[in-house]
């Protein structure tokens, strides 16, 4: 017998889980917001250079019997597309002559300067944003994507350190603590007086997000019986979902960035307030040496649950004796470098660093540039989220269905073909690639809450949260990477679709090297994926691939991967 037994003894999914897993995906709704913070603290308002000081638009209005509008044209000339009026240019001299109506001028000859009285922003969309206060406009305009790659830099780093922590000191401990640093460090955002300060704080508030998402998923997962981690892994990843809906409303409600900023960062210190009843996952005291406390946490949520009397035959040794492989393997520590020292260990990790890469770069690549599609920034938000809802239904229904494998590669490969459809979409028909942007949102998503089961399933108990951040990492570059891609439209219009889609057909390919998944019980130890996974014996390949760590095994130790494993856990997408 195995946890996943001993968690049905304590109530299967009852009361107890009801309530972890409600607690910790609420936090989710936040997230979002989080990640696609950007999209509107740093929005960029119509703007123009702003007139010389002795001159005033609804003055000279009044006397040239003309809209402010049309008295801007003897002021500012137009772009070279003669779409709309430069954002960074302005007449040197006022020049009249452009209002009258058959005006012939040759704008092309006149002189102009930058905006060397600054700019003035519309404030219809936003009141007051990043870009307006500290004019991240024309020649500074790159800072303003800088602020999500500095924040997804803060991500990525959360990844590498929180994974490695909370295998180290638990998942509770390092959950307890980002509440508190995404909430401290996220409203001391909100408070920054400069633009580097403000960078600074949304690293820090980046790796906080890394370390509630890595952390809260696996407390959660390792509290639920096997047999219902993908319905509540799906589901429960909804609470993202909601929550890019409700930024896109928030946002359109406060329009100032340093309201919205607040406001979504101030939740989280009701996160840490009530973090403290969770109870650390039983599989890692046990792991650690922990067994008394493992016990005592398995006790409580068999109370919660209305099993009182499993106390009383729920003992120390009847759970080391469930549990005597995990610890057996706790003996051994684990790195990141433990994921590539073996054959198996080694295929799965590579097909992941495709997949996660991939995945989070074509995702963020639709996510992060609202404002192109050319209707309302909050309605593309809402659009964007509400696009999440049939795809993660799609992704439940085919995990159950065809399995891990087949629902990877196909939402990755759907993903593909429809950014490289958007290709040969004319530019003027906005509503049809509008349409498959969102579609392909939505595979990207699909696929987003695969890969998440689909990891936590792949990678055994000792090394799991190790794997998580640095498969994590890989997603965290792709996020980066994501922006820095959209500047080639400059070369080339769809040489960025061209990228993304080549991207995921490439990882849709690695994915076809993972193992399946569906209905096997999860493992616990390197040698579990050897022994399942890599085609060859485990205990030649553990001598083989950690004797630089461990030594010989031992004749029990090899004995002891020839168990079959019962147990589970999951993964979910927060």
């Amino acid at each position: 017998m195995g946890f996943t037994e001993l968690l049905e003894e304590v109530g299967g999914f009852g009361r107890y889980q009801w309530i972890h897993v409600t607690l910790i995906s609420l936090p989710g709704l936040m997230m979002a917001s989080q990640n696609l913070l950007n999209n509107f603290v740093s929005g960029i308002p119509n703007h123009h250079c702003t007139l010389p000081a002795n001159l005033s638009l609804l003055n000279l209005s009044l006397i040239y019997q003309v809209d402010e509008k049309q008295l801007l044209k003897a002021f500012i000339p137009p772009e070279p597309s003669g779409n709309r009026l430069d954002r960074c240019r302005r007449y040197v001299e006022p020049q009249w002559q452009l209002l009258a109506p058959n005006s012939s001028a040759n704008v092309s000859e006149l002189q102009t300067e930058g905006c060397v009285n600054g700019w003035t922003y519309d404030r219809s969309e936003f009141s007051a944003t990043t870009v307006s206060e500290w004019d991240l406009v024309c020649s500074l305009r790159p800072l303003k994507q800088m602020i999500q790659t500095i924040y997804m830099g803060g991500v990525l780093t959360g990844a590498i350190i929180y994974g490695g922590l909370s295998d180290r000191f638990g998942r509770r401990s390092v959950l307890i603590w980002s509440y508190l640093q995404l909430g401290v460090l996220g409203c001391s955002a909100a408070l920054s007086p400069s633009y580097a300060g403000y960078c600074i704080f949304r690293f820090l508030s980046g790796m906080a997000v890394s370390g509630v998402i890595l952390n809260g998923v696996s407390l959660k997962v390792e509290w639920i019986p096997t047999k219902t981690r993908t319905l509540v892994g799906t589901l429960t990843s909804f609470f993202f979902t909601f929550g890019q809906m409700i930024l896109a409303g928030l946002a359109y409600w406060l329009r100032d960035w340093r309201k919205l900023q607040l406001f979504v960062c101030v939740p989280n210190f009701l996160f840490f307030a009530y973090s403290w009843w969770y109870s650390e996952s039983a599989r890692w005291l046990v792991m650690n040496r922990r067994s008394e406390d493992a016990l005592n946490s398995l006790h409580r949520v068999a109370r919660i649950n209305g099993k009182p009397e499993v106390i009383n035959t729920l003992t120390i040794e009847v759970l080391n004796s469930h549990m005597s492989k995990e610890i057996e393997s706790s003996r051994s520590s684990y790195t990141a470098l433990d994921l590539m020292r073996t054959k198996g260990m080694r295929r799965i990790s590579i097909c992941l660093i495709a997949v996660w890469f991939s995945t989070s770069f074509a995702y963020y690549g639709l996510a992060m540039d609202l404002q192109k599609f050319g209707v309302s920034i909050y309605l593309m938000q809402i659009i964007f989220g509400a696009v999440d809802i049939p795809a993660k239904l799609f992704a439940l229904g085919i995990l159950s269905v065809l399995g891990r494998r087949v629902s990877q590669v196909s939402c990755l490969f759907l993903s593909a073909i429809i950014i490289f459809a958007n290709i040969f979409v004319p530019t003027e028909m906005q509503n049809i690639r509008t349409t498959l942007a969102c579609l392909g949102k939505a595979f990207t998503s699909a696929s987003f809450t695969t890969v998440y089961l689909y990891t936590g399933e792949l990678y055994p108990t000792v090394i799991r949260q190790t794997g998580m951040g640095f498969v994590s990492t890989m997603a965290r570059i792709g996020s980066m990477a994501a922006p820095a891609v959209l500047i080639l439209d400059e070369v080339l219009p769809a040489l960025p679709s061209m990228v993304y889609g080549g991207a995921a057909v490439l990882a849709s390919c690695f994915a076809c090297f993972l193992p399946e998944t569906l209905n096997m019980p999860l493992p616990d130890t390197i040698e579990d994926v050897e022994d399942k996974w890599s085609g060859e014996g485990a205990a030649s390949q553990l001598k083989e691939g950690m004797s630089l760590k461990e030594g010989v095994m031992s004749k029990e130790t090899i004995a002891l991967t020839e168990l079959k494993d019962t147990e589970g856990t999951g993964l979910n997408a927060l």
